[in-house]
C-alpha cells in the first residue's frame, strides 16, 4: 500500500525545465505490491517505455534499445513497435485485449555512460529471467538507482583520462615527448573546462567550443614554455591537434553506421549528422585558433626507433588512450582495462600493416575493427559486459582526427585540392571502421545478423 508519506512524495507538479521531465510515479495507479505482470496495459508501457529512454541516453544505437524493450515487451507478454532517434523514440504497445497505447518521449541532450548502460542490460537479463515477476515497488526502485548513475568519476579523474588518452593519441600520430607532454596538458585542460560548463548545463555546441579553445591555448603556452626552458625544435609545434582529439565523437560515429546497416536509418542519420556536428565545431575552432597564433599543420620530427621499440611503445599508447577514452565514457575500471587491451592489440596490428606490410590504410582500418569486435565478442561471453563499451573505445583511436583537421585547415584557406585529398582519406578510413564492427557483429551475433 501506498503510506501518506509516499502519496506526499508523489505529489503532482510540473517540470520547469524547457525539456520537461517525465513524472514516471504517476503513471502507476495501482498498488506498490501489484504484480508487473498484473498491471495495466499504461503502467506495463511505461516501465518499458522508461527503460529504452535511460538506455538511449547512455548513447546506444537503435538496436540495443529496440531490443531490450522488445524483450521487456514479450516478458509481459506485450507486442512492441518502435521507431528511434538520437534523443527520441515513439513507441506503440499491443495486448492481447486488443488494447493499444501509444508514448512519445524525447531526451533533452545524449550522452554516453557505459556503466549505467551495463547495469540496465543486466537488469532487462534479470527482468527476462524472473519472467517479470517483481513489484511494481521492486522495478521502480530499481530503475531509480540505476537512473542516479550518473558519472562515477570526478571531473579532475575525467580530465587526466582525456590527457592519458590524447597524450597516447598524439604519439601513435607521430608525436614524440615533446607533443606527448603538450597534449597530455592541452587535452587535461580543455576537457576540464568542458565538463564544468557540462555541469552547468550548457549546451554541447558551447561546451565543445570552449574545450577546444583551452586545449589549443594550453598547448601553445606548455610547448612555448618548453621552448623556451629545452629548446625544443619548432616543428614540435604541429603536435596541437592532439590536444584536441578528446571530443571526437566516437559512440555516434561508429553507431550511426550499425544503425544504418540494419536499416535503423532514422537513428543512424541523426547519429551521423551529430558527429559531424561536433567535428565542424572543433575544427573550426581549432583552425582559428591556429590562425591566431599563426599555426599551421605540418610533420612532426621523426621518432627514429627501431621496430621492436616502436611496436612496444604502440602497444602502450594503445592501452592508454583506449582506457582514457573508456574512463571518459564512464566505464568500470575494469572495463576500461579489458577495452585498452583490445585496442592495444588491433590499433597496433593496424599501424604495423601500413608501416610495415604496406596495407592501404582503409584495408588496415577495417581488418583492425573486424579483430577489435571478434575480441569484444569473445570476452562478452565470458564477462558480459556489452559489446559497445569493449569496441568504440577500441576504435576511437584509429578514427582519422588528424586528417579530418587538416581538411577543414586546408579547404578554409581555399587549398581545395590539398583538403579535398585529406578529406577523402579521412572518409575512406571512418568508413572501414563501422565496417568491421559490422562485420565481426554478423559473424559472432546470430540474433543480430537476422533481419527479423
Amino acid at each position: 500500500m501506498k503510506t501518506e508519506t509516499t502519496e506526499q512524495e508523489y505529489q503532482h507538479h510540473l517540470s520547469q525545465h524547457h525539456h520537461m521531465r517525465v513524472q514516471w510515479e504517476e503513471f502507476f495507479k495501482s498498488e506498490d505490491t501489484t504484480k508487473i505482470m498484473d498491471a495495466t496495459l499504461i503502467e506495463k508501457s511505461s516501465i518499458i517505455t522508461r527503460v529504452g529512454m535511460m538506455i538511449l541516453s547512455c548513447g546506444t544505437g537503435a538496436w540495443r534499445v529496440r531490443d531490450a524493450m522488445d524483450t521487456m515487451a514479450r516478458t509481459l507478454d506485450l507486442t512492441c513497435s518502435t521507431d528511434i532517434g538520437l534523443v527520441s523514440l515513439e513507441c506503440t504497445y499491443f495486448d492481447v485485449n486488443n488494447q493499444s497505447y501509444s508514448q512519445n518521449m524525447a531526451l533533452p541532450a545524449t550522452g554516453v555512460n557505459m556503466a549505467k548502460l551495463d547495469a540496465l542490460e543486466r537488469f532487462v537479463r534479470q527482468f527476462e529471467a524472473g519472467e517479470g515477476d517483481f513489484t511494481i515497488k521492486d522495478v521502480r526502485h530499481r530503475l531509480g538507482e540505476i537512473e542516479h548513475i550518473k558519472g562515477q568519476y570526478k571531473l579532475w579523474q575525467v580530465g587526466l583520462a582525456a590527457a592519458l588518452a590524447c597524450g597516447g593519441f598524439i604519439f601513435l600520430l607521430g608525436g614524440g615527448i615533446p607533443e606527448v607532454i603538450c597534449a597530455f596538458l592541452g587535452a587535461g585542460v580543455g576537457q576540464l573546462c568542458r565538463g564544468e560548463l557540462g555541469k552547468r548545463g550548457i549546451t554541447f555546441s558551447a561546451t565543445t567550443a570552449v574545450g577546444v579553445l583551452a586545449a589549443c591555448l594550453t598547448y601553445f603556452l606548455a610547448f612555448s614554455i618548453g621552448s623556451h626552458l629545452f629548446a625544443w625544435p619548432g616543428a614540435h609545434i604541429h603536435g596541437y591537434i592532439g590536444a584536441m582529439l578528446f571530443v571526437i565523437p566516437g559512440f555516434p560515429f561508429i553507431t550511426s553506421g550499425l544503425d544504418m546497416a540494419k536499416l535503423d536509418l532514422r537513428s543512424g542519420l541523426e547519429r551521423l549528422a551529430y558527429a559531424l556536428l561536433i567535428i565542424c565545431i572543433a575544427t573550426a575552432v581549432g583552425w582559428i585558433s591556429a590562425t591566431v597564433l599563426g599555426i599551421r599543420p605540418g610533420t612532426m620530427p621523426d621518432l627514429s626507433l627501431e621496430v621492436w621499440q616502436m611496436a612496444l611503445l604502440r602497444l602502450l599508447a594503445s592501452f592508454c588512450g583506449v582506457f582514457g577514452f573508456s574512463i571518459m565514457f564512464n566505464s568500470h575500471v575494469k572495463m576500461a582495462a579489458i577495452a585498452g587491451c583490445v585496442g592495444a592489440i588491433a590499433n597496433t596490428l593496424r599501424l604495423s600493416m601500413v608501416d610495415y606490410g604496406h596495407v592501404p590504410g582503409p584495408l588496415a582500418a577495417y581488418l583492425a575493427a573486424l579483430l577489435a569486435g571478434i575480441l569484444a565478442s569473445y570476452v562478452r561471453e565470458r564477462v558480459g559486459y556489452p559489446r559497445i563499451s569493449l569496441t568504440v573505445p577500441s576504435i576511437v583511436i584509429m578514427v582519422p582526427g588528424l586528417y579530418m583537421y587538416r581538411a577543414i585547415y586546408l579547404l578554409a584557406n581555399v587549398h581545395v585540392g590539398a583538403g579535398a585529398t585529406w578529406m577523402t582519406e579521412a572518409l575512406m578510413l571512418v568508413f572501414a571502421l563501422p565496417m568491421g564492427l559490422l562485420t565481426a557483429r554478423i559473424l559472432t551475433d546470430k540474433k543480430w545478423r537476422h533481419v527479423g
